[in-house]
């Protein structure tokens, strides 16, 4: 039984909730914290995840597979996720019993405490941000004091030293959320302070055109607290933050970073601002772009924290500086699987050319200098569509490339035979050794097929693709295993 008193709910929600497409990383973290907070929880997902897994630990009730026509006994109103169509029996039952029905995003605004809410937006960067934005803010309250309230996020990764990705915030602490662009999603907060990383192309099934994306940056940009900080990657349009009415840090102008060293792709760094400067941050996560990453977290929480607590910036920075270096990474964020037999397997959530790019380079700097193999799910036909080319380029002079078939949602009309067929082909033009796998099992043994010892392989998207790692690592445990059998 939860001891809590009714004044924990969350102001607007009623107490039992009923959460559709709950197995996703979002509405998951949203579910916990509800719950925590003194709501009566239930959920309903198609597939048996990792996350609705956990739920069922904490004591939510979280059925899996097919969508009932009825809901929930005492269902008092209804979230679903982004994925979860009108049309789903259980919403359309929800609407037609006239309860409320809220998509995630509306239930987000709804849990940032007023003042106190974070906001990391951005099209690339925005889970690693948030985190390094929370690991931060844990330095920030060291500086305070006892008695800092405690702060909490709600990220759209696992952080994989705290196993978690939602921590409640106490009341009136720091609360770190991702801010996506999707669907305008980030448009439901109303943020005391926000991050954007960088604002690409992408989503443009959504929004058609870079400009409208930029359009709705700057509406969330504008949507800022006029007394809070904005702070924003080197290359974020002008166009963005020109209509904001809050003050502006831009890494590059007012907040700079000094490179001072790198050990196997991680980074070491100072960061100098406005009157302060840190001591040298060592990242525990590899990548250059971790840099900026790190630099624009570390701006906002010693902008809003040293001022919000009446403290020296300096102090903050120090300690802030320290913790953000505790951060080891989130689940499907360049996260390591194992190495057998000398192969390193290295996973990342990469579905845009920028971040495969980026991912490439960081793998270059990790790895002992071996082959770079790639297996490769592109996400969604629409992107694979416009971005067949940059693909190319992202992927260029890596030794290897499996193209599995496209994890498709919106595929258009217009987009058909674009996908793993044609990019396997044009890579093949371009010098690159590919070839498209088929489905994920035909894709994982075509990888296995020709993948050498003392090489780093590579699984890249943001789909399915992380089923395959137990699959994968047995696989080459057998192999191994095998190649060591003397021969008689």
């Amino acid at each position: 039984m939860k001891d809590v008193s009714p004044s924990s709910l969350v102001p607007g929600l009623p107490e039992h909730l009923h959460l559709v497409g709950v197995g996703g990383a979002g509405l998951s973290g949203a579910a916990r914290i509800l719950f925590e907070r003194g709501h009566t929880i239930t959920g309903q997902d198609a597939s048996v995840t990792p996350f609705t897994e956990s739920l069922l630990k904490l004591g939510i009730a979280v059925q899996s597979g097919e969508s009932p026509a009825k809901l929930s006994a005492g269902t008092q109103g209804l979230v679903r996720s982004a994925a979860v169509p009108l049309d789903d029996s259980q919403v359309a039952a929800a609407l037609a019993t006239g309860l409320p029905v809220l998509k995630y995003a509306e239930l987000l605004g709804l849990l940032a405490p007023q003042g106190r809410g974070l906001g990391v937006a951005g099209t690339h960067g925005k889970t690693t941000t948030s985190w390094l934005l929370y690991h931060a803010l844990r330095g920030a309250g060291k500086a305070a004091g006892r008695g800092a309230p405690r702060a909490g996020a709600l990220i759209g990764g696992t952080d994989r030293e705290l196993g978690t990705n939602a921590i409640t915030p106490d009341d009136g602490g720091w609360f770190a959320v991702e801010a996506c662009e999707y669907d305008r999603s980030f448009l439901h907060l109303a943020p005391a302070g926000a991050v954007i990383t960088n604002v690409e192309a992408d989503h443009l099934d959504y929004y058609g055109t870079l400009e409208a994306i930029e359009v709705a940056f700057a509406r969330f940009a504008d949507r800022v607290d006029p007394n809070g900080l904005l702070v924003v990657g080197p290359d974020v349009a002008e166009r963005v933050t020109n209509g904001a009415r809050v003050p502006i840090w831009r890494l590059g102008h007012e907040l700079k970073v000094e490179l001072c060293g790198e050990e196997r792709g991680c980074f070491h760094f100072r960061l100098i601002g406005p009157g302060w400067a840190t001591p040298e941050v060592e990242l525990g996560i590899p990548g250059a772009f971790n840099v900026e990453n790190a630099a624009l977290a570390l701006g906002l929480v010693i902008g809003l924290c040293s001022r919000e607590w009446h403290l020296d910036p300096r102090d903050v920075a120090e300690h802030a500086a320290r913790t953000i270096g505790e951060y080891k990474g989130a689940g499907r964020r360049f996260e390591p699987w194992g190495t057998i037999d000398g192969i390193e397997v290295i996973h990342d959530y990469a579905h845009h050319p920028t971040e495969v790019r980026v991912t490439v380079e960081a793998a270059r700097r990790v790895s002992s200098g071996g082959p770079l193999h790639v297996l490769f799910q592109p996400h969604q036909h629409s992107r694979t569509a416009r971005f067949l080319g940059d693909f190319v380029e992202s992927l260029r002079g890596v030794e290897r490339v499996v193209v599995a078939d496209v994890y498709g949602a919106r595929k258009h009309i217009d987009e058909v035979g674009a996908g793993s067929e044609e990019l396997a082909s044009r890579l093949r033009r371009a010098g690159v050794e590919a070839l498209a796998g088929g489905d994920l099992n035909s894709s994982l043994e075509a990888t296995l097929n020709r993948l050498p010892t003392d090489s780093t392989l590579l699984v890249l998207g943001a789909g399915d693709i992380d089923s395959i790692q137990d699959d994968l690592l047995e696989a080459l445990s057998l192999r191994s295993t095998s190649q060591r059998r003397p021969v008689r």
